[in-house]
């Protein structure tokens, strides 16, 4: 029998079968897809095969995988973790206040989605609460994602109708990630009222969101629309990106990168007649950007 995993507790899985049930699985002895070194093997999103049990499953095998996202596991070093699998869409939440997300965590969380071929959407939230610095701010972030490609809504979760939420998720299965306290958990709540998380106040002392969400969970919104809520992230480090190949997954570098003298070897740093440095100098690519590029490129903490 063949299910999608809806919700993983790292021992549990919670398993959704064709005929509408949701029924508790486990694995029985070592489970893990081949080529793969993560943590987590049974991911949210994972289609996966069975024994029904009636009252709980066993998962007997995990099916190959259209795509996935991870990120460097804070446990295990040299290990991954997987957020999801077969995504159509990765979003995140980010806010300019209460708390700011940094464009290197930005930048970072699109890199890693870019390398699996997902596509990417950035919600801005909070929108109530910007003052006349953080909406300068968010407004010259919104033009440099959106020159790239990135899709980009704003919105405040209390208090607007989220209509452009909705047709942005429609018919896909779309990863929703962030800080906390961008108020992921007030919008997943706002998008269906089957939904019921958690949501959680700001630190005092460190204007972060308090973690409202322990593991990651898929909800259905109609039949063709599926939306996964991730636990609040405070950081994101890179995994299987080398330094020759970081500049493909930012697409405006990407398309610049024939014209370089060295070519595909060139890594847009020290190299002579880069055109990515050209275009940098010309304001063709955005200076932040470049900025998070380097900074990925030499192993700094960007993460946050």
């Amino acid at each position: 029998m063949k299910g999608i995993v809806m919700r993983s507790t790292g021992s549990w899985y919670d398993v959704h079968l064709g005929d509408g049930r949701v029924i508790p699985c486990r694995t029985r002895g070592k489970l893990r897809l081949e080529g793969y070194k993560e943590t987590n093997p049974i991911a949210v999103g994972d289609y996966v095969e069975l024994d029904d049990l009636q009252t709980e499953g066993i998962i007997t095998a995990i099916h190959e995988r259209k795509n996935h996202i991870l990120r460097q596991s804070v446990k295990k070093t040299g290990h991954s973790h997987v957020l999801a699998a077969n995504i159509d869409l990765a979003v995140l939440v980010v806010t300019m206040i209460l708390p700011r997300t940094s464009s290197g965590f930005i930048d970072r969380f699109l890199v890693t989605a870019e390398a699996y071929d997902i596509p990417q959407a950035l919600i801005f939230n909070k929108q109530d609460l910007l003052d006349e610095e953080s909406a300068a701010l968010q407004s010259q972030l919104l033009d440099v994602y959106e020159k790239t490609g990135i899709r980009c809504l704003k919105i405040s979760a209390i208090a607007d109708d989220i209509r452009e939420v909705h047709n942005l998720l429609a018919g896909k299965t779309s990863l929703i990630a962030g800080h906390s306290g961008v108020g992921k958990s007030t919008l997943l709540n706002k998008l269906s009222p089957d939904i019921q998380q958690s949501t959680g106040e700001l630190s005092g002392f460190s204007e972060k969101g308090t973690h409202t969400t322990t593991f990651a969970e898929m909800f259905t919104l109609d039949n063709t629309t599926f939306v996964i809520d991730t636990p609040g992230i405070k950081e994101w480090g890179l995994m299987n990106i080398s330094s020759e190949e970081l500049s493909d997954h930012f697409p405006e570098m990407r398309a610049l990168r024939a014209e370089c003298k060295f070519g595909y070897r060139c890594l847009h740093a020290n190299e002579p007649h880069c055109a990515v440095k050209h275009a940098v100098e010309k304001g063709e690519v955005a200076v932040s950007r470049y900025v998070n590029y380097l900074s990925m490129l030499s192993g700094e903490d960007n993460r946050k």
